[in-house]
């Protein structure tokens, strides 16, 4: 099977990574429920980095590109993500539908892909940007439409928007991997993570107090330590080492469309393991939004087609970053 796009094919090999990379990613979201049920969301994100940092950091070769790509992938991709995410679902977004929102991430790499790195959306990637808009606004709906009698109206689209916000911090880190291209994924993953373990610590005593972080840190259960060990160990070192990886050797366009799978995985694991069933609307909306993603990124060749080479004004970045790349 070769994954086919208009000016490049993705390898074989590749792919099955991309599909491997999907499905280690769609099962995280169990995961983080269950690391969630024990702690604070802010100090689980700290304990997840640590875990990604410690004792890889003393062995894995820092990847040969500037400290500020290293940093930049660190709090964008890592702390800004996975803070907003792991909030919105502390304050009740359903793990299955966490998946979901976090689509938006695709619009949001096309469109800062197009302002930065000058590659342009086709129509097609504009027309499945306003589906998978329309998409989010339908499960915005749907989750008014579950909203308990007499509950408040924020309580159910505050943590849908931080998830959304999340969306876009991993947009952003995607288009800053696209300056690390070639370097290597193990290493960009641990030296960015050194970025994520003191913010979001901070930030938790800022926002929840030194009663509750140390209370959270002193009462941890063996949810917590769950959690910490799969999306660190699974979804952070395996998973983002192939994905960074990938991101150094196709256009951001080409690589994320495997992301769709995540939003199906996530929603079925949920469905059968925590028997957490969304309403018509969110259903639609997820469909619409995974629709729009698909029209906007998955564009086949006719069969016999001949290939064309899409140029690439920003192509110099990605040349520069397999160059520094080979010398690790």
């Amino acid at each position: 099977m070769v994954s086919r796009w208009e000016g490049e094919l993705v390898k074989p090999r590749d792919t099955l990574l991309a599909l491997l990379v999907a499905l280690l990613w769609g099962l995280n979201f169990l995961f983080i429920d269950l690391g969630l049920r024990d702690t604070l969301p802010l100090v689980f994100v700290a304990l997840r980095f640590a875990a990604v940092v410690f004792p890889l950091v003393f062995f894995v070769p820092r990847p040969n590109v500037s400290w500020k790509v290293v940093a930049g992938i660190g709090l964008a991709m890592s702390a800004g993500q996975f803070g907003l995410l792991f909030t919105a679902m502390h304050l009740g977004l359903p793990t299955g539908l966490a998946p979901v929102a976090l689509q938006a991430q695709m619009f949001f790499t096309i469109g800062l892909g197009a302002l930065f790195l000058r590659e342009y959306p086709t129509r097609k990637q504009i027309l499945g940007s306003l589906l998978g808009i329309a998409g989010l606004v339908v499960v915005g709906f749907g989750r008014v439409a579950s909203l308990p009698e007499g509950a408040a109206l924020a309580g159910v689209l505050v943590p849908l928007l931080i998830c959304i916000a999340a969306g876009f911090s991993w947009g952003v880190g995607n288009v800053i991997s696209r300056s690390a291209s070639g370097a290597s994924g193990l290493g960009l993953v641990v030296h960015s993570a050194l970025w994520v373990p003191l913010p979001m610590l901070g930030l938790s005593l800022l926002l929840d107090g030194p009663a509750a972080v140390g209370d959270a840190l002193t009462t941890m259960g063996p949810e917590t330590w769950w959690g910490v060990a799969f999306t660190a160990l699974v979804a952070s070192l395996v998973g983002y080492s192939i994905w960074n990886t990938l991101l150094g050797k196709y256009p951001t366009a080409k690589v994320v469309p495997f992301t769709l799978l995540i939003p199906a995985i996530g929603m079925a694991s949920a469905a059968l393991v925590l028997r957490e069933y969304p309403n018509g609307l969110e259903i639609a909306g997820a469909a619409l939004l995974i629709i729009g993603v698909g029209v906007g990124t998955l564009r086949p060749r006719a069969a016999g087609a001949p290939r064309v080479a899409v140029p690439r004004i920003g192509a110099e970045i990605e040349d520069a970053g397999r160059g520094a790349g080979k010398q690790l």
